[in-house]
Parts: C-alpha cells; sequence; structure tokens
C-alpha cells in the first residue's frame, strides 16, 4: 500500500517536472497544454461505420464481407479515420518516428474507443438480446483479448517502446481487456514497411511472426492492434500465424487506415 502512495507520488512529480520544463503543444494548432486539443479533437471525423478490410464494403455486421473471406485471415476490421487525414498522420508520425512523442498513445487509444462507441454494435454481438447502452455496448468487447502487433527487439530497443503495445495498454485500461503480450513475437528482423510496395510487403513480413504459447490463444477472440493499416499486409500475416495457432476470431483494431 505505502509502495503504490510513494509510486504515485512520484509519477506525480514526474508528470509536473515534464510539464514544467518539457510544455506540451498541439500538433494541430500549436495551443500549448495537450498533445490534441480539445477543439482539433472535435475536427476529426471519427467513422461511425465499419467497412471489409479488402474490398472497403460498408459491412453491418463488423465482419469482413463474403466475397473477401477466403482472402484474409481477419474477421473485420475496426479503424477510426483515414490516414490521408493531415492532422492523423501528423500524430501517428510523431508517435511511431522520431521525436517518438510516446504519451500521444493516449489520445490515439482515445481515437479508437471513440470509434467504438460510435458504431452499432448489434449486428455484432452473439448477446441476446442486442446491447443498446454504452456500458451494455462494452459486454461485446469482453469476449475479446488484446494482442498488440510486435516490433522486433532491435528496433524496440531503438525506439524505446512499441507503439502498438502502447495503444494496447490504452484501450485496456479504459475497458478491462486483458492484453496477451510476449505471445505474438516478431522473430525476425524487416524492413520498414513504408519504404516497400504491395508484393514487397508480403514478402519482406513473410515469416516474420511467430506464437510463443499457443494453448494461451486457442479459442480465443482477438483484437490485433497497430497503429496504421496499409495494404494489411503486417496484420494479416500476424493474424495468420495467431489462426494457425487456433485463435477462433481475429479482427484487426488501428488509429487509421492508409
Amino acid at each position: 500500500m505505502i509502495q503504490e502512495v510513494v509510486k504515485n507520488i512520484f509519477s506525480q512529480i514526474k508528470e509536473f517536472c515534464l510539464d514544467l520544463f518539457f510544455p506540451r503543444f498541439c500538433l494541430g494548432c500549436n495551443r500549448e497544454g495537450n498533445w490534441l486539443c480539445d477543439d482539433c479533437l472535435a475536427t476529426l471525423e471519427i467513422q461511425g461505420q465499419v467497412f471489409c478490410p479488402i474490398c472497403l464494403k460498408r459491412v453491418i455486421d463488423f465482419k469482413t464481407c463474403r466475397s473477401c473471406q477466403s482472402k484474409t485471415h481477419l474477421s473485420g476490421l475496426l479503424w477510426a479515420l483515414p490516414y490521408q487525414n493531415p492532422l492523423v498522420k501528423k500524430l501517428i508520425q510523431q508517435f511511431k518516428y522520431q521525436p517518438f512523442i510516446k504519451e500521444l498513445s493516449q489520445p490515439l487509444a482515445y481515437l479508437i474507443i471513440s470509434h467504438l462507441f460510435l458504431t452499432d454494435y448489434s449486428q455484432a454481438t452473439t448477446l441476446t438480446p442486442p446491447p443498446t447502452e454504452l456500458k451494455a455496448k462494452e459486454k461485446w468487447l469482453q469476449e475479446f483479448v488484446l494482442i498488440p502487433i510486435p516490433l522486433h527487439k532491435r528496433r524496440r530497443r531503438w525506439r524505446g517502446f512499441d507503439q502498438a503495445e502502447e495503444i494496447s495498454k490504452e484501450i485496456s485500461n479504459y475497458f478491462g481487456l486483458p492484453t496477451l503480450n510476449n505471445i505474438l513475437i516478431r522473430k525476425k528482423e524487416t524492413l520498414p514497411q513504408v519504404d516497400l510496395e504491395g508484393k514487397e510487403r508480403e514478402e519482406n513480413i513473410k515469416g516474420a511472426f511467430i506464437c510463443l504459447n499457443q494453448g494461451v490463444v486457442q479459442g480465443r477472440k482477438i483484437f490485433l492492434v497497430d497503429d496504421i493499416y496499409t495494404t494489411g499486409a503486417t496484420m494479416e500475416e500476424a493474424a495468420r500465424v495467431l489462426k494457425e495457432a487456433g485463435a477462433k476470431q481475429i479482427w484487426g483494431m488501428v488509429v487509421a487506415r492508409g
């Protein structure tokens, strides 16, 4: 108990010092206070609908459309905003590229959380009757565990943190969902996907992941968490590995779609 109190005090002192010597400025309007101010947040048109990850057809049950189900291991893809939005792009780039603003995990996770609350769960849930209130809707989420797309250990050391893990942590704290870290491992160091095109990305990421404990994922419904979904090569390879390990369903969950 005392240790927890001391830890909280030191955490508050640390936050105070950071705010004092390294103040935060909104990446949208440069106003001091937060990395994303309320006014700039209000300009973002967060998705209230869900689309097939392959053909982008709107779907009402969250799931990959029937025509595309044979083309992917993903049961569906949840994304909050298009990456083409200049502010969204800036937030993600400042998060995962230098200067590596780790604290951006909170506003980025908030965008995903907002998308979940804006979207109609009634066609996706197995609950009877379908949930309608916000808190009731969270029951659908309780069927899932979170697994972040992992970085290779060398890249994680270089960056200082894993961006997908940080976003996953925020979502886990909000909904109380379990996060399974160190289950999906990136065993192969790959080239940055941003520098490659479609087929090159698939070849680059092929064989990059392993599942260390198949028993933990067998029969599970999984949200596979990352910051951005572009061609889908990385998430597809991770989903394939988890599916082969016995996962029941795998849904992609990202801030933005490229």
